[in-house]
């Protein structure tokens, strides 16, 4: 699958599960259980319960999710590899 397939979302960490994963509800209500990505992962970026959340998700699955980057108050989100390669 390539990775203009995926559909990006918002959320909020409503749980921290065992094994790295966490419960998420998207803004549009709905909840999916969630994992960090590899780049997360391997900077140990924290994750806690009220945290906010951008998420890639499969259109095949969509009750599971990759997080891909924790909003902090005052900073911008990350331009998204599609937004950069349309300029």
């Amino acid at each position: 699958m390539a990775k203009e397939e995926l559909i990006e979302m918002n959320g909020v960490v409503d749980e921290v599960l065992p094994d790295s994963r966490f419960r998420v509800t998207l803004n549009n209500g709905h909840s999916l259980v969630a994992y960090t990505g590899g780049k997360m992962r391997k900077h140990h970026i924290r994750i806690l319960a009220g945290d906010k959340v951008s998420l890639e998700l499969s259109p095949y699955d969509l009750s599971k999710g990759r997080i891909t980057f924790r909003h902090i108050e005052g900073r911008t989100p990350p331009v998204s590899a599609q937004q950069r390669r349309k300029h």
